[in-house]
């Protein structure tokens, strides 16, 4: 019988003390075998990954998985590898299964009966574990089969919905605890049959955290119960409470062992003795020799040249008691191979002999010797478990690096020509890129001190203090500079573009035109102060938001149980969390709403945008106000529509936007001024201006709408806790952008990319992510299905794990209007390499550029690693998420370049008629014109 996530605490309490109260009260009949000595408990230590498909592997083939079986979890395949049920079915056994499917899907042909449940839709609390009841009765009459599952899947359930301290938790206790009763007061574990040979074995998969997830390797998710009832295993002193502890790979070679089996060859599990102490002490003996012939055989296959057993061992007292320590695993191992076998025949030499000897209990000295190899050799092998073929991982490492190098140099070169272009047409800008500023080298430091602590288990850990504090910085160097801009301004000048509304710093006024024509006049010292103030502003903005964020979760590993804001609104009460949604839905209505119409150009498509997002917005708030997540109460059919319905609108709005606002939006007309530019002896209007406002406009409204309707999706999908973490890395983005934008020459482009990378990165913790398994939040991802689909669930999981790295690339396409391209116009036409190189090239290439750094870094780290005391718990888990944080950049990336793309061609497509002659009245006008300037220069 498992029990999916129930942590042994719960019936066996914690640390030598019994359970509280109300577990003991919600499980009576167990804790009444317990008290009584009619069970055996254990505390089953299970290892990471905390999840249930490579636990059920663990418990049948006493093997450690490897790490990639967490994303098998939710595609399971066919077990291949040894294990009991296979040796069950080879000597004849008829195998039944009712409960999760993962067991029909890892042995797809050995039941003769089965009735399997989705295990993923975790809003299902009842029918999925009365769907496995309703077949005891039938399976209590039936004597065709010798082993039957039975895998309950609601307490899990109750956990993802509502954590440990559910309401709902000590009622599904009392459910399982009657399910207990109900197969031990059965005929088949009637203990008054003395022939009876049934044992029920009760055990729970893993453990859960406070909030309810698992995954990780902290105690409360290791904690698994083991827990043996039946003929056999009765103690008369024995105190159900004290601290026995086991693994969970033990359950192998302790099943193999009392039903007649092999133990599986891969088993690194050891026998639980006590359950063997009704056996006679020959039989205690062999089966200790067994387990240890067992785990020598693959002890031998890790060491080639390991050779124990075959010579002769100690035969004396002198040998039992010589101890030789070694730091040599082969000899070490050797050693107490050879040790418990010595003693193993000296106690059975003593039981033919006469002799008897009251100084020595030999019995005691070969199962203590047994005993001693088995949890040395388990130790070592489950060590072993992360030996890998090391010249294919080189080889791997070497294909990274190198397009690393690549990459690097690709973002150079296009970096080098972006600011040769930007300086050949505004050359005030020359001077202020000769040096490297502070913000620019402390960028490089940010990437060099992340992927330095990446080598470090504790701050890999607790990463989230590595990314508030390195985010912080940078922006208090943003800070710094514009406190530093605004006291010297004064006693500068400062010139505008006219057309454009850049500010760029001058050396001189009669500098008043430059070369490509354009046109600037001095700024007066108000306007100076505005876009110093704001920018000021906006800095400020971005770093309260960012300690607001800091606070809110103390996620980690370390200091999870630090008070924070969330744990100070989860006991004020269900009301003020559902404010707080409400509030972070006006706030976010009130800001795209805002951003929407600082458009030049509000046309009909505009209105139908804003109000598809006002529905949008509705709907998150009827979904919210249905909700009772909190209340626990089972998801209800209108919130699952409500749901779906947004769903609808949300992406249906966002694809439209995408689609259409190119092909309608209006391509300006302005005044017919030529301007003849000497250097490229061109024909250009100001219609190549318009064009380029256009598409700046378009994009704008583009990326504005991604992002209003992504921080709804994510109010609908997200813990309701979160709901303010998400308005304020709304805010901190949003304000950065037109930080950047209120003096486009301040900062390096790269620099301006790099921040708004960095506070997609601080934000994902902000949500309380971390680089555990245990924090992914899969409740959420069942909102709005009303059955359980694998592909949608897992893309729902994904977008409220990644959803502030996501904003930040959506982000990107508001930043594409801001940029200053002025340069593009005024010296080239219509051309896609331009394009690329000058306005989408840096957003999509430097989180490319970053992301590959880390990965590479990354597997670095974890190849050297590899025998790591904390690979497991530790770095295999970061590993899964930085390749899945790839994924993320790549679909981001994809976004950006496509929108982009998209919105130029359209724009190329619609004004390729204008552009192919200039007219002649026109042209006329240019000569003219160009005389003129020719003349006066």
């Amino acid at each position: 019988m498992v029990i999916d996530g129930l942590p042994a605490e719960f019936v066996l309490g914690r640390g030598n003390k019994p359970p509280t109260k109300n577990m003991m009260e919600a499980m009576p009949y167990t804790h009444s075998l317990l008290s009584s000595g009619k069970a055996a408990a254990y505390h089953a230590k299970a290892a990471p990954p905390t999840v249930t498909m490579p636990r059920l592997k663990a418990m049948v083939s006493g093997a450690i998985g490897g790490f990639l079986d967490v994303a098998f979890n939710f595609n399971t395949q066919a077990m291949l590898e040894d294990n009991l049920l296979e040796q069950f079915y080879r000597i004849g056994w008829k195998l039944v299964i009712h409960g999760d499917e993962t067991w029909i899907k890892l042995f797809p042909r050995l039941f003769h009966r089965q009735d399997g449940v989705s295990s993923f839709y975790v809003k299902d609390t009842v029918e999925v574990d009365f769907n496995v009841s309703r077949h005891l009765e039938a399976e209590f009459a039936s004597t065709d089969w010798n082993f039957l599952i039975l895998h309950y899947l609601g307490l899990d359930h109750v956990g993802h919905i509502g954590g440990r301290q559910s309401i709902l938790m000590a009622p599904k206790l009392k459910e399982m605890d009657d399910v207990i009763k109900r197969i031990h007061m059965n005929s088949i574990l009637d203990q008054e049959n003395s022939d009876s040979h049934t044992l029920l074995v009760v055990v729970s998969d893993h453990g859960m955290t406070d909030g309810g997830n698992h995954g990780g390797s902290s105690y409360e998710e290791t904690d698994s119960l083991a827990l043996f009832i039946g003929h056999g295993v009765e103690e008369s002193n024995y105190s159900p409470y004290d601290h026995n502890e086991a693994f969970q790979v033990d359950i192998a070679p302790t099943l193999a062992l009392l039903f007649g089996v092999p133990i599986p060859k891969n088993n690194i599990g050891v026998l639980l003795t006590k359950l063997f102490d009704s056996l006679t002490d020959d039989q205690r003996l062999r089966s200790l020799e067994l387990n240890s012939w067992q785990l020598l055989r693959l002890l031998k296959a890790h060491l080639p040249g390991l050779h124990c057993g075959e010579s002769s061992c100690y035969s004396c007292e002198k040998g039992l008691e010589t101890n030789v320590p070694t730091s040599e695993a082969k000899q070490r191992l050797c050693y107490l191979f050879s040790k418990a076998i010595s003693a193993h025949n000296s106690w059975q030499f003593r039981q033919h002999s006469d002799f008897i000897s009251a100084d020595i209990n030999y019995f005691q000295v070969a199962a203590e010797s047994y005993n001693d190899f088995l949890r040395n050799a388990s130790e070592w092998l489950s060590h072993r478990a992360t030996d890998k073929p090391v010249n294919v991982l080189m080889s791997a490492i070497i294909m990274m690096l190198v397009s690393s190098v690549l990459l690097m140099g690709i973002v150079f070169c296009l970096f080098r020509r972006v600011h040769f272009a930007q300086v050949g047409c505004c050359s005030q800008l020359e001077d202020p890129y000769k040096i490297l500023h502070l913000d620019e080298v402390f960028v490089f430091i940010v990437i060099f001190l992340h992927v330095l602590s990446l080598g470090a288990s504790s701050l890999v850990e607790e990463e989230q203090y590595t990314w508030h504090f390195l985010t912080s910085t940078l922006y208090l160097i943003f800070l710094s500079r514009t406190i530093e801009s605004l006291l010297k301004r004064p006693n500068s000048v400062t010139l505008q573009n006219k057309d454009d509304k850049t500010v760029l710093p001058h050396s001189s006024p009669t500098d008043a035109r430059n070369n490509s024509g354009h046109k600037f006049t001095k700024f007066r010292p108000s306007k100076i102060n505005n876009h110093g103030t704001c920018r000021l502003f906006s800095v400020v903005v971005v770093l309260i938001c960012g300690r607001l964020l800091r606070g809110w979760h103390q996620g980690g590993v370390n200091w999870i149980y630090l008070p924070d804001i969330s744990k100070l609104l989860v006991h004020a009460g269900t009301s003020t969390i559902k404010v707080c949604q409400i509030l972070s839905l006006f706030a976010i209505i009130i800001l795209g709403s805002h951003a929407i119409f600082k458009l030049k150009s509000t046309t009909n498509f505009v209105y139908g945008v804003w109000s598809s997002l006002l529905l949008s917005a509705f709907l998150v708030m009827l979904h919210t106000m249905e909700n009772h997540i909190y209340d626990l109460e089972p998801m209800n059919l209108s919130t699952t529509s409500i749901a779906q319905v947004f769903y609808v609108v949300a992406s249906t709005s966002a694809v439209l936007t995408f689609l259409a606002s190119p092909w309608i939006f209006p391509v300006y007309s302005m005044e017919k001024q030529m301007v003849y530019q000497v250097r490229s002896n061109s024909c250009s209007t100001k219609q190549r201006d318009s064009f380029l406002l256009s598409i700046r406009e378009t994009t704008y409204l583009i990326g504005t709408t991604y992002t209003a309707f992504w921080c709804l999706l994510q109010l609908l999908i997200q813990q309701p806790i979160n709901a303010i973490p998400i308005l304020l890395i709304y805010l901190q983005i949003l304000f950065s952008i037109i930080y950047f934008s209120a003096d486009r020459s301040f900062h390096r482009q790269w620099v301006e990319v790099a921040a708004i990378y960095f506070l997609g990165l601080a934000g994902h913790f902000g949500l309380g992510n971390t680089n555990s398994l245990a924090t992914i939040d899969v409740a959420g991802a069942f909102i709005g299905i009303s059955s359980h689909s694998a592909v949608l669930s897992g893309i729902l999981m994904f977008v409220i794990t990644y959803a502030s790295p996501s904003l930040s690339y959506l982000s990107m396409v508001m930043y594409i209007d801001m940029k200053d391209i002025t340069f593009i116009s005024s010296t080239h036409e219509y051309e896609w390499s331009i394009f690329l190189e000058k306005m989408i090239a840096l957003p999509c290439l430097l989180p490319l550029l970053f992301n590959s750094l880390v990965l590479t870094s990354f597997t670095i780290i974890l190849l050297l690693m590899r025998n790591h005391l904390f690979v497991w718990s530790v770095f295999s888990p970061k590993y899964l998420y930085v390749c899945a944080a790839t994924v993320c950049v790549y679909i981001g990336v994809f976004i950006v370049a496509a929108t982009g793309l998209y919105t130029y061609s359209v724009f190329c497509f619609r004004t390729r008629n204008p552009q192919e002659k200039c007219p002649q009245v026109l042209r006329d006008n240019v000569i003219s014109h160009s005389q003129t300037n020719v003349i006066s220069q």
